[in-house]
């Protein structure tokens, strides 16, 4: 891999590493209830360290428990730097912290996800990366309205060019920490110079607005860092240790920060699992962990096999399918627990038969004590969720689906959330156009299109030419008179956000609401519009509950400080942040979005060649691989009852086909699993010959009341049956596209016994 100048990166001599407790005193409470294996990590002192984590192994603890020991060796809290991947784990490493320091003693300590650190870097050393205070963070539809706007500018087409797609190449391109400069020399067919003339004008029109994307976070923070001796200097001596959790998923820019970070300390305490690296298609690179002790030279590695969630049964399931792969450090899996239940595997007739299964298991989950908050069912694909939320439903079973930032992404709350990044962002262009005539106030595209003109042509930010315009005739009558209320409006509540406190947030939050009338715009109707000021609601509750954390390095932070940091809390929200454990539903989510999570009971659903693994990894052994570890990961949620099951048949794009049963499958072990083929057995006579009928009895071959399979419909039951002109017309209600009428003789149907 390249590392742009990090692969001969001088760490220097190894320092000591794994000081005994005795030696140090070590208070107890940093060591409690720790497994030999625990109590050597947490005891690891200084130097580089490698922790192969396994699925339930408790990593959580050991690097709170080990905070603790450096807090109690007399490291400063504000020299630690601890950081993961979601804001939910995140906040349950740093409220586990809390509990474990004495009140007041964790002053400074950063316990932060990736992004959220390098946003906070950037908001103190902007203008180093250029940027200015602010900065608006895009989400992916404002990424997707920006890049439509750059792929014009770059004399490209929409429908040639897809925002969608450019954005994911550029992803990678600025993965590897290349700028729009950099990539232009390097590319040499249509195909990448087109990209790269894109990305110079996506970058142009994020700069021109003072806004980053999530992938700008990474790479500026790590040119930062790179490029200014200063902030290296300071940030090294901040981040005296430095622990990363979720290591296997770290991209090329996220090595380049911690590598810097850790360059002259060499305190990087890494914790992480290979066999659970599932995001090679968002630029993670599991070389990163795999080559830990090359670019640390002399990092101590610490195994930590035993699972404390699983029973046996899970585990051993588990530990047969990712044996398999050959790109990972063996570790031996094992667990104390009970041997518990067997593995359920499950051969279903079709989706629907499938998502009655489940059902059933959750159902004699219940009447086992189980809650149904303590129950999921996970899939490679969101599509698959639709059968199952139905057939839950009927089963009057409680159910959430997880699928992201569900509630940011509604059009009320974006539009909302837009006013507050323009006061913060007068530059954001793409906010400030979403909320000019949101209330409807008379400024449309015609109008804003003027004062766009007049702003490129006098040089002014569209935010100041608004305040202009209406003086200079760019618009005038009641028009100029609604263009100048508004552009007052904005600015007296930037005035408000610099003579107020951080704790007036929730209240500035619903002024901003009421006098914007954004409340009332939304509220004008039935219940729809009731639902969407209840939203706004809600939006003022989500300002009430953040917790704002003073930084050090602001003196005397006032309101603007704080929706800043409001601001950026939303914009990094991750999938897995969206569930909620104390709901008392089922959860539906993907085997991507439960990484982390866990439930007593689990059902993982559609294990076919071409949805798991993926039909775009089979034709790759490292993609392959990386589908098997997606299933280990979705296995090792489960605590005491395990469902895997396939579909003999599943309907695509309205066309019912057949399937073949996973290959991974047959590599878990026979020992671990019951299996249950539930596919019908069908008549060997296919009554597909005209002739074969004239001396047979339709209605004796298929009666009203007996199951048929067709075979591109599916499963069904006849419920009406007539001889008539062309030959004997049957009516059958199928389980996945609703009741059709056919010819028997000519229908090929099978009768189910």
């Amino acid at each position: 891999m390249t590392t742009d100048g990090y692969d001969s990166l001088d760490f220097g001599s190894p320092h000591r590493a794994g000081t005994p407790a005795e030696d140090a005193g070590v208070d107890a409470a940093c060591v409690d209830g720790l497994t030999a294996a625990q109590r050597a990590a947490v005891l690891h002192f200084e130097g580089p360290a490698l922790v192969l984590a396994g699925p339930g192994s408790g990593k959580t603890r050991v690097i709170t428990q080990r905070i603790a020991y450096l807090v109690s060796r007399g490291v400063k809290p504000w020299q630690i730097l601890a950081l993961t991947f979601t804001n939910k784990a995140a906040g349950e490493m740093r409220n586990r912290v809390e509990r474990l320091l004495p009140r007041g003693l964790g002053g400074g300590l950063v316990v932060s996800t990736f992004h959220s650190y390098c946003a906070s870097l950037l908001r103190r050393h902007g203008a180093s990366a250029g940027l200015q205070a602010g900065f608006s963070i895009y989400d992916s539809d404002d990424q997707k309205t920006t890049m439509k706007a750059a792929i014009e500018e770059a004399g490209l087409t929409t429908s040639n060019w897809t925002p969608v797609s450019v954005l994911a190449a550029i992803s990678d391109v600025k993965n590897r920490l290349l700028t729009p400069a950099e990539y232009a020399l390097e590319a040499n067919d249509f195909w990448t110079r087109s990209i790269a003339k894109a990305y110079g004008k996506y970058q142009e029109i994020l700069q021109r607005s003072n806004a980053c994307d999530f992938d700008d976070l990474l790479m500026k923070c790590a040119h930062l860092l790179r490029e200014d001796a200063e902030v290296r200097a300071t940030m090294q001596q901040r981040a005296r240790f430095i622990l990363l959790d979720e290591y296997q998923d770290t991209n090329h820019a996220q090595f380049v920060i911690a590598a810097t970070l850790a360059s002259e300390h060499r305190n990087l305490f890494v914790v992480g699992d290979p066999d659970q690296s599932i995001y090679g298609w968002r630029g993670a690179d599991i070389t990163n962990i795999l080559e830990f002790e090359e670019h640390f030279a002399g990092a101590v590695v610490l195994p930590l096999g035993e699972n404390f969630r699983s029973t046996a049964a899970i585990v051993r399931a588990a530990d047969g399918l990712i044996r398999h792969n050959s790109k990972r450090p063996h570790k031996d899996l094992h667990t104390a627990l009970a041997e518990g239940e067997r593995v359920r595997v499950v051969r279903c007739q079709d989706e629907h038969d499938e998502a009655d299964q489940v059902a059933g298991f959750f159902e004699e989950r219940l009447r086992e004590g189980v809650p149904y908050r303590s129950m999921a069912v996970l899939y490679r694909m969101n599509a698959l969720s639709r059968v199952l939320e139905d057939a839950l439903r009927r089963k009057m079973i409680p159910s959430v689906v997880v699928r992201g930032t569900a509630f940011y992404d509604r059009k009320e709350i974006k539009d909302a959330i837009a006013y507050f990044r323009v006061l913060v962002n007068p530059r954001d262009e793409v906010s400030l156009r979403r909320i000019v005539n949101v209330p409807t106030r008379g400024i449309g595209p015609t109008t804003v299109r003027k004062i766009e003109a007049y702003a490129a042509g006098s040089g002014y930010a569209i935010f100041d030419a608004l305040a202009l315009a209406p003086s200079a005739g760019v618009v005038k009558g009641k028009i100029g008179e609604s263009v100048q209320a508004f552009a007052e409006l904005l600015r007296g509540f930037q005035r408000s956000m610099d003579e107020r406190l951080p704790g007036d947030l929730a209240d500035f939050v619903g002024e901003v609401l009421k006098l914007t009338k954004l409340d009332e715009f939304v509220g004008r109707g039935g219940v729809e519009e009731a639902e969407r000021v209840a939203n706004l609601d809600e939006l003022v509750s989500a300002a009430r509950e953040f917790h704002f954390i003073d930084d050090p390095d602001i003196t005397h932070p006032t309101l603007r400080t704080a929706v800043c940091a409001w601001l950026e809390s939303v914009a990094l929200i991750a999938d897995a942040d969206a569930f909620d454990p104390d709901r008392g539903s089922v959860t539906l989510m993907t085997l991507h979005a439960a990484k982390g999570l866990e439930f007593d009971s689990v059902a993982v659903v559609g294990l076919e060649h071409g949805l798991l693994p993926h039909s775009r990894s089979i034709d790759s052994d490292d993609e392959l691989e990386e589908e098997r570890r997606l299933l280990f990961v979705g296995m090792t949620r489960a605590q005491r009852a395990l469902m895997v099951s396939s579909a003999v048949s599943r309907q695509v794009r309205g066309v019912r086909q057949a399937t073949i049963e996973s290959p991974f499958l047959k590599e878990i072990p026979s020992d671990a699993t019951t299996a249950s083929d539930r596919t019908p057995s069908v008549d060997r006579i296919v009554y597909d010959d005209p002739e074969a009928f004239s001396d047979l009895d339709p209605a004796e071959l298929f009666p009203v009341g007996c199951n048929v399979k067709h075979p591109i419909f599916g499963m069904g039951k006849v419920e009406f049956l007539a001889r008539g002109f062309g030959g004997t017309r049957a009516r059958i209600a199928f389980r996945s596209v609703g009741t059709k009428t056919v010819i028997v003789e000519h229908a090929k149907l099978s009768r189910v016994q």
